[in-house]
């Protein structure tokens, strides 16, 4: 099977931190997979903001990862390692990877891959693991979002945004996002937020009370961090957990911590890229029993913004960084 494989493949890359046009096409070697690993052929790669960040030079691979861009791919299984049994040489899978998706091919550990189910295509497929994975253990593990909650959301149309609107939906939550625009708040309302804030034109804060009651969120998904933290705590009702999964409004923040003890508030946040192999199985393990059978039935799927073939990975950047986009990006292989 190693044998049939190409010495080379095409793969996106850049030699300097910079904008999207440092990104370009380049020849590398194959990869070939150790133990309890899969080479994924790509079909397709998706595009993520953390992809973004790393090109800026804010977002260094971790130690053994791929200097390749690209957090999640779909495909089909080109070569296993040794000790995996799960899958078969031809397998539709998607999978999260700590790097090395914008590729013809893709090293994957078998425990972070996702059978593909009929129905759902491979380019559906490579804009669901990074986004799921997030939302899953963000939500549901670290903010402890139950049935009958409220949940506010910020970037409601960017592929995080997206997907906890529908996920939180599935799962009894009330959701609340907010946009930038009129546009997208009609876009978020029709892929499931039942409510939807223009926090250009309106103060989301004084929005959520009115939504509310005056009663105010359990769970906030942040992914501003800055000026917006505090704001974020004042849309929280008691015992309300905040969650920071970015910080693109800056890495610090003032708050009143009083406010925190006496409304027994939980601020936490994590990122995915660096957890251990044996963490991130973990959680695709909870997605495959709780939510990959949503997948499965045809009642969750990506929204799909737009398609970039590989070689276009410069224009994908562009897109998600000016912020027109409501949904996934994903590049064609």
């Amino acid at each position: 099977m190693l044998a049939d494989l190409p010495v080379t493949m095409t793969a996106v890359g850049y030699d300097a931190p910079g904008g999207p046009e440092v990104l370009r096409p380049e020849t590398v070697t194959v990869p070939r997979p150790g133990p309890g690993e899969v080479l994924v052929k790509v079909a397709f790669a998706g595009v993520n903001r953390p992809d973004v960040v790393q090109r800026l030079g804010n977002y260094p691979p971790p130690p053994g990862a791929s200097p390749i861009p690209g957090l999640e791919v779909s495909g089909t299984i080109a070569a296993l390692g040794e000790g995996v049994s799960q899958f078969l040489p031809g397998q539709e899978v998607c999978a999260l990877v700590s790097g090395g998706g914008y590729a013809q091919y893709c090293i994957a550990k078998a425990g972070h891959c996702l059978p593909v189910p009929e129905g759902l295509s491979l380019a559906e497929a490579a804009a669901l693991p990074e986004t799921l994975f997030t939302v899953w253990h963000n939500v549901f593990e670290r903010g402890l979002a139950r049935e009958g909650e409220w949940l506010l959301v910020h970037g409601g149309t960017s592929g995080i945004g997206t997907m906890a609107a529908m996920l939180g939906r599935h799962f009894g939550l009330t959701v609340i996002v907010t946009c930038g625009s009129p546009d997208k708040c009609a876009a978020a309302l029709k892929i499931g937020a039942h409510h939807a804030i223009d926090y250009k034109a309106t103060d989301f804060v004084e929005e959520v009370a009115r939504i509310t009651g005056g009663r105010g969120v359990d769970v906030v998904l942040d992914m501003v961090a800055g000026s917006y933290v505090a704001r974020n705590l004042k849309c929280l009702a008691p015992d309300g957990r905040h969650v920071t999964i970015a910080v693109q409004g800056g890495a610090k923040a003032e708050i009143n911590m009083a406010v925190v003890m006496t409304r027994r508030y939980t601020l936490t946040g994590s990122t995915l890229r660096p957890r251990t192999d044996a963490f991130k199985e973990a959680v695709a393990q909870e997605i495959l029993e709780c939510a990959w059978p949503l997948v499965e039935e045809g009642l969750l799927r990506p929204v799909m913004d737009t398609r970039f073939p590989l070689a276009e990975a410069a224009a994908a950047h562009a897109r998600m960084e000016a912020g027109d986009h409501v949904g996934k990006i994903v590049l064609e292989v």
